[in-house]
């Protein structure tokens, strides 16, 4: 078959490491744009775009599709199928219907769940205790189409967005190759329509990343410091709100005294929460590197019973 891969981030790249290892006819990858990224603001290549360039594969950066040229250089291609994989555009019909049999998705949630942008995340976020990787024919419409194969995992008690992201990772490398070859066998697989409450998983923001001591509870930010690590990052403020303060491994701690949200209970940085409380285990100061709670505690002069803020 005439594959053509549609990726961006690291999250892609196993998937089409795994094709090319497969010995699929790779014909085109596409991928957003060179874009300046870190603090030199040089420009740098996506991942899939690094990975195509080393392996010497045909590479194709559209900002969009609107332009005549781009459609007709991808249905130049005469692909069989497209596989996509976090690429971060939306694609138009014309696109969709391009290849023999259209454009599958490779999608790090079980749908209609989590549909959208940042899927691991929010799973992490809302408490789930699955996710997985849905292949889905894709539609006109946002990861509302219908599912070819799905594959579920747990998801650990202290999973991160990072450890998780490299599981689906995999797992989606490994389930579109098992798709693949029900096409290559010529067992067009059936498709089901997508069942159950859609929820939307929307684009991450730094803000989102706060603790609102106040408004969190223990659980709550406990799942917010794994949701987002490494991006954007659990944070509160300290120094009466002149520096911020990234959370990195807590502890939840129950409590049946109540203490007022964001008070110190001990020397190891233990804070009160809305409900319950949690030991810092490990921050990361503003400028400053990495460290444990308790050495936090003691530099930086805190005492018992102080507000953190």
């Amino acid at each position: 078959m005439r594959i053509i891969f549609m990726g961006t981030p690291d999250f892609a790249v196993p998937a089409l490491k795994k094709l090319k290892e497969l010995g699929h006819d790779i014909v085109g990858v596409y991928s957003q744009p060179p874009r300046p990224a870190g603090r030199g603001h040089k420009t740098r290549l996506s991942a899939v775009h690094a990975f195509a360039k080393e392996h010497n594969l045909a590479i194709f950066t559209p900002p969009n599709f609107k332009a005549e040229e781009d459609i007709k250089n991808f249905k130049n291609l005469k692909a069989d199928i497209a596989i996509v994989a976090a690429y971060g555009l939306i694609l138009p019909k014309s696109i969709l219907k391009s290849p023999k049999y259209g454009c599958l998705n490779i999608h790090a949630s079980l749908l209609p769940r989590w549909r959208g942008a940042a899927p691991i995340q929010r799973a992490i976020l809302a408490g789930d205790k699955k996710t997985g990787i849905c292949i889905m024919q894709m539609e006109e419409g946002l990861d509302t189409g219908p599912i070819i194969l799905k594959k579920e995992i747990a998801i650990d008690r202290q999973e991160t967005a990072s450890s998780l992201h490299d599981k689906l990772s995999n797992l989606g490398a490994n389930t579109i190759a098992e798709v693949l070859e029900l096409y290559n066998n010529g067992n067009i697989p059936k498709v089901a329509t997508q069942v159950g409450e859609a929820i939307y998983a929307h684009m991450l923001t730094k803000q989102e990343g706060e603790i609102i001591w106040e408004l969190d509870t223990a659980e709550e930010i406990e799942r917010k410091i794994r949701a987002f690590s490494p991006w954007p990052s659990a944070w509160c403020f300290y120094n009466n709100g002149k520096k911020r303060l990234k959370i990195l491994a807590v502890e939840i701690i129950k409590t049946k005294d109540k203490q007022k949200p964001a008070t110190i209970l001990d020397k190891n940085l233990t804070i009160a929460c809305k409900i319950d409380a949690i030991k810092i285990l490990k921050l990361q100061p503003e400028g400053k590197k990495p460290m444990t709670g308790q050495d936090f505690f003691n530099g930086s002069h805190c005492k018992i019973l102080e507000i953190l803020s």
